[in-house]
């Protein structure tokens, strides 16, 4: 490719992205007051929320290795966006509380091609890019999530509760037509077919299940609380449904500028590990505080700060997953990366809305904040393990 086409299949694939997770995240901050609404309690709002990850836990991986074997990626990036058009449309016309767990599940489905999106993109750079082209596409997911969330509620006051869905439906139908014009090259692929036994020995990679395990954690976080819980929280601290905006601003534009310094930045400043723990640290420290919040300004503050912690994370995590990992193999790799983390995306939410539904809504944000203590634990634990190991070759050598 030439330089001007790459940077056209670079910017065309960004925009795609954006769509992508626009229309996905454009009703997220009402989901659960409007499942409220509709006579859902919180365990089956935690069911809800939860099916979108379990869906990603069952179809990340086989996507991941049937693209890998195939050698394609493009098909799946356009089935993601019809799956993803066809929730928002089921969401709109939904009748029952049934027709809401099968649109959420739909979102799942669909979120599980963004193993191919992750993928595809990357092959646009080179191996010493790679770490940049994961921050890029983090940077469009992030912005995506941002716009959609933050106009969620004015567009609640003024056409109801159905018209995000519906949005969402338009703007994915733009999105499936863009679909269709992105590059995809093979030339990167290599000649010889992959055996099973290699992209099995790909998903058992140590660092990977490492990585894996934390992002479990962080995905935990994150989907109970700002993509699960906190709007309902916010409204019952007194905010109106127009107000639930600023409380996603305050969360998602930290959030979005971690993104963009983790890698440049805070990697080479603090490294990758002592990083992640750093972040962990603190979101554990922000989580566990919010249900003491008595008032707007206080919980403003304390979303922005737990924005920006778990926003260095993921991009992080992106480029750790896949560093190691022969391109021709990656996607199984990214597959059974965000397989696994999507075991935070449905037992977080899910496990909160059981112990909401017995304790109160603080419950939930103490079991998110614990997450993040538990993943500090396993940090130091692992490191004093190395050290050990380390002194013990040395000792040997």
């Amino acid at each position: 490719m030439t330089l001007l086409h790459t940077a056209r299949n670079r910017f065309l694939f960004l925009v795609l992205s954006f769509i992508f997770w626009f229309s996905n995240f454009i009703y997220i901050p009402i989901l659960s007051p409007y499942l409220e609404t509709i006579g859902g309690d919180y365990t089956f709002i935690g069911l809800v929320l939860g099916s979108y990850g379990l869906m990603q836990f069952l179809f990340r991986l086989p996507f991941g290795i049937f693209s890998d074997l195939i050698k394609l990626r493009k098909p799946f990036i356009i089935f993601g966006m019809v799956v993803s058009t066809l929730s928002c449309v089921t969401f709109a016309w939904a009748d029952s509380l049934g027709w809401i767990l099968l649109a959420r599940s739909l979102a799942g489905v669909a979120a599980a091609t963004w193993v191919a999106f992750t993928i595809l993109f990357s092959s646009y750079f080179s191996e010493s890019d790679l770490h940049r082209a994961m921050g890029s596409i983090s940077l469009a997911v992030v912005l995506a999530q941002l716009l959609g969330m933050a106009i969620s509620g004015f567009i609640v006051d003024l056409w109801g509760w159905h018209a995000p869905f519906w949005i969402g439906g338009i703007i994915g139908f733009v999105g499936i037509v863009l679909s269709l014009f992105i590059y995809e090259s093979n030339e990167d692929f290599q000649k010889e077919p992959i055996q099973l036994k290699e992209l099995i020995s790909v998903m058992l990679e140590p660092a990977l299940l490492k990585v894996s395990f934390l992002s479990i954690l962080a995905h935990g976080i994150i989907f109970t609380t700002m993509f699960g819980f906190t709007p309902a929280f916010a409204l019952k601290l007194g905010l109106q449904t127009d107000e639930i905006s600023m409380v996603i601003f305050s969360f998602m534009i930290p959030h979005a500028v971690a993104t963009m310094l983790s890698g440049k930045i805070f990697v080479p400043l603090f490294g990758k590990w002592r990083l992640l723990k750093l972040a962990f640290g603190l979101t554990a420290i922000f989580t566990i505080c919010t249900p003491i919040i008595d008032s707007k300004g206080m919980l403003f503050l304390f979303q922005g700060l737990n924005g920006f912690s778990l926003g260095t994370l993921f991009p992080l995590f992106l480029g750790m997953a896949v560093e190691s990992i022969p391109l021709e193999k990656r996607a199984t790799a990214m597959g059974a990366y965000q397989a696994i983390y999507a075991i935070g995306m449905f037992a977080g939410p899910f496990i909160a809305g059981v112990l909401i539904s017995h304790l109160g809504i603080s419950a939930g944000f103490y079991f998110a904040g614990s997450l993040g203590a538990t993943a500090v634990f396993f940090m130091i634990f692992w490191s004093r393990l190395e050290r050990k190991a380390t002194k013990h070759n040395l000792k040997w050598n």
